[in-house]
């Protein structure tokens, strides 16, 4: 009887230590799957935003929404069972802030709100990344200048905050950019400056480049797999003004040398390549997205035809109409930076037999934009450009009151 007796209370107790334990894992488990996020300024070293919104949407499943705090974090409890799931999208919105969207995987990551900018020709880029590689800094070059750590200002340029010690956010804004130079720009792992051939940089950092105008991020460069080089060279702005995707990794042994390699892609002789394969189901599913745009601009819903043209644009980078219905609508919407933006790019694009006709309505509306502003001889040179293109009454115009205002 005793026997029984003891047998039965050990069946208890190892029932009850198993309880435990499985609530116990539950509970850890449950910590383990929360979501942790930070929002920094992009423009502030280390000051946190309040009260921040941040959206978390997944196709079939509702929105989850939270705000940060004082410190500028959530931590909630997991979304849609786990926020590295790449197929969520995170939306962060702050009045006086451009809106970040971006994808997963982004728990325990710091994020960075930029604010609006006024210029017309500026230029935001903020770095964000993991815990390691720790240090990993931003690199521009144009001419006559170099900005990173040590030389943080330049001609119309910034570095806004060096970050030293993971996450980021690490940001420069360019004030204006200047017509008929070259930019390029690069991330260094410093970390790993004396090593050659290391992989953390492309493998491990969870990299991206948030490139903001106006009041919006027009383009977010996420990091190649597969890599080696401790440099990345992200991209290029043209002479134009026209962004050039680069994504080529190198080995440079010394912060000052990023220049000369940077320099290189300056040079009128440089060519480069994605080598980005765009497949028929994406050309028609960029299409189908365009139409649903258009649809969208002339029922007036004109936010949802931004978003529209911009996930055409994200399928096929090289969808010049998409483009220039892009910049329609950000005209109306007010958004001028970023209309000249897209109107720039749906040149660089224009072809087939109407490319002529494309190129010179897309200066015209540029020229028009600057006109409004008052900047003449940016106004000028783009009605100058369509004329070449095409006689139109209104090029000529154009080009009279802009030498009547500059006194010619």
């Amino acid at each position: 009887m005793e026997k029984r007796k003891s047998s039965q209370l050990l069946k208890r107790t190892a029932a009850f230590f198993m309880l435990f334990v499985s609530v116990v894992m539950f509970a850890g488990n449950l910590h383990a799957q929360n979501t942790k996020i930070t929002v920094l300024s992009a423009v502030e070293k280390d000051k946190t935003i309040n009260g921040a919104q941040i959206i978390f949407q997944k196709n079939g499943e509702a929105s989850v929404e939270a705000r940060t705090n004082s410190r500028g974090e959530i931590n909630i409890t997991a979304v849609f069972n786990g926020a590295n799931d790449a197929s969520v999208t995170m939306i962060i919105k702050k009045d006086g802030y451009s809106t970040l969207v971006t994808k997963g995987p982004f728990n325990g990551l710091t994020y960075a709100l930029s604010p609006v900018m006024k210029s017309l020709d500026g230029i935001r880029f903020v770095l964000s990344w993991g815990r390691n590689p720790l240090d990993l800094d931003s690199h521009i070059s144009y001419p006559g200048n170099h900005l990173y750590f040590k030389h943080r200002s330049g001609s119309l340029g910034f570095l806004d905050v060096d970050d030293t010690d993971s996450y980021g956010p690490e940001t420069i804004t360019l004030a204006k950019k200047k017509a008929n130079q070259k930019y390029v720009y690069a991330v260094h792992n410093f970390s790993d400056i004396s090593k050659s051939g290391s992989g953390r940089l492309s493998n491990i950092s969870d990299c991206k480049v948030f490139v903001y105008i106006g009041s919006t991020l027009i383009k977010t460069y996420k990091v190649p797999t597969n890599k080696t080089g401790n440099t990345w060279v992200v991209c290029s702005i043209d002479e134009q003004g026209v962004f050039k995707t680069i994504n080529e990794f190198v080995d440079i042994a010394d912060s000052d040398a990023v220049n000369t390699k940077l320099m290189s892609y300056q040079s009128a002789s440089n060519t480069y390549s994605t080598n980005e394969i765009i497949t028929q189901q994406q050309i028609q599913r960029a299409k189908a997205l365009n139409a649903q745009g258009e649809r969208a601009y002339h029922a007036g819903d004109l936010e949802k035809s931004v978003r529209k043209y911009q996930q055409a644009i994200e399928i096929d980078q090289y969808y010049g109409q998409a483009y220039s219905n892009l910049g329609l609508s950000f005209k109306k919407l007010g958004r001028v930076a970023e209309a000249i933006w897209a109107n720039r790019k749906a040149i660089d694009l224009a072809n087939g037999r109407h490319k002529n006709t494309t190129k010179a309505s897309s200066y015209y509306n540029i020229a028009k934009i600057y006109e409004q502003k008052g900047q003449w001889q940016e106004a000028l040179d783009n009605y100058k450009n369509a004329k070449q293109l095409r006689q139109h009454s209104a090029y000529d115009k154009g080009i009279a009151r802009m030498n009547q205002k500059l006194g010619v």
